[in-house]
């Protein structure tokens, strides 16, 4: 425990100019006592050049085992300085120490008020399983949430059929806008890349068998079956997904989802049902928007890279890929929409009224749609192995 500062009044004060706080080491002392001069205090120390030069001044005249501190030439000392004091020499003051009365009563209140730091516990293996036990927990309650939220959609879409005029078509109509026909630029860029590297690097392996012609079997089933819906699934996540976590979040800041509750509007029906079904309308158009592109850049780099003509390609295509891989494409892009948009209502609906919350569901929204998308197409494709091979 370090020993508790000692207190001597001086004979005299004398007036000082205000002044910036420094530190001088009295001459003529066998203790090398430290003058603190000047005026501590928070306006002095807001610059933080000034606070880092002190505390590195105070922790090099820590290493003198010899050296205490004259407070007596302070102008004024506050708690920020005291503090400062404080945590520069170890939490603990000096053996020796001169001060005057109040400034002793505001080290001694530092020194007691300060909180320690707890004491580091070593990791066990009772502590792994607790925190198993703490994840499993929250992953529990996220998918009760997720249940009772699907189990909130299927209700709203028997109210929709039971009163159709009193859907929300209008937001309905806005979402597709915003989540299909401005994606539709970057789906396509990506696509039709994608469709090149992936022409060009089968080309490397099929020539090397002279098997040129099957490269529009591989690419028509890669593409239309998995690639296309996958990919499309995963751009809108992260575009669309993101943008619904966000727009609810905010909602949620600025308290609008409580003055929906309290007039009496169902998140349900008025923010999930139309999110959902615009979602479930424009994931198989991005899809099959998607794949024509990237059918397209396959095209491209096989007629450069393989000499392998478009009007072969195309005429080949339909026989090498069975039309039930279509249905099948466009089957699982209506459950990926439906999952990407009833994931991002639940991340929305569960941001706090702060900043930081928001950054955090917006993130977790995205992650979470893309795994899940990406374990709904492993269930896809064992599940309809046979369908369209």
């Amino acid at each position: 425990m370090a020993s508790s500062p000692t207190h001597r009044t001086p004979k005299t004060t004398p007036a000082m100019a205000d002044n910036p706080p420094r530190i001088s080491i009295q001459p003529g002392t066998a203790t090398g006592l430290a003058v603190l001069e000047g005026r501590w205090t928070a306006d002095q120390l807001a610059e933080p050049a000034a606070w880092h030069a002190l505390t590195r001044e105070l922790r090099a005249l820590q290493q003198r085992a010899d050296c205490g501190w004259d407070l007596r030439s302070v102008q004024r000392l506050d708690h920020t300085a005291a503090q400062l004091l404080w945590n520069s020499w170890g939490r603990q003051w000096p053996a020796a120490l001169e001060t005057l009365p109040q400034q002793l009563a505001m080290l001694e209140r530092v020194a007691r008020l300060t909180e320690q730091p707890p004491p580091a516990r070593p990791i066990t293996l009772w502590g792994y399983f607790l925190a198993l036990g703490a994840a499993i927990m929250q992953l529990l309650g996220h998918g009760l949430d997720l249940l009772r939220l699907s189990g909130q959609l299927l209700l709203d879409l028997g109210r929709l059929l039971r009163a159709p005029r009193t859907g929300p078509w209008r937001d309905v109509s806005g979402l597709l806008y915003h989540i299909g026909a401005t994606a539709l630029p970057i789906t396509a860029l990506v696509g039709c890349l994608i469709g090149v590297v992936l022409a060009y690097l089968i080309s490397q392996q099929l020539r090397q068998f002279g098997a040129e012609p099957f490269i529009v079997n591989i690419l028509g089933i890669s593409l239309i079956r998995e690639l296309g819906p996958v990919l499309a699934a995963i751009l809108l996540a992260g575009r669309s997904g993101s943008a619904i976590t966000a727009q609810i979040g905010v909602m949620r800041v600025t308290e609008e989802l409580d003055a929906m509750r309290v007039l009496g509007i169902a998140h349900g029906f008025r923010l999930v049902l139309p999110r959902a079904m615009a979602m479930a309308l424009a994931m198989p158009l991005i899809t099959v928007w998607t794949t024509i592109w990237a059918l397209v850049g396959s095209v491209i780099a096989a007629n450069l890279v393989m000499d392998v003509s478009p009007i072969y390609f195309i005429t080949a295509l339909p026989r090498a890929v069975d039309v039930g891989n279509h249905f099948l494409a466009v089957g699982k892009s209506v459950v990926f929409g439906v999952l990407i948009a009833l994931l991002a209502c639940h991340f929305g609906l569960r941001i706090k009224p702060n900043t930081a919350s928001l950054g955090e569901g917006t993130t977790a929204s995205v992650v979470s749609s893309i795994t899940a998308v990406i374990l709904v197409d492993a269930l896809f494709a064992v599940l309809f192995k046979d369908v369209g091979i």
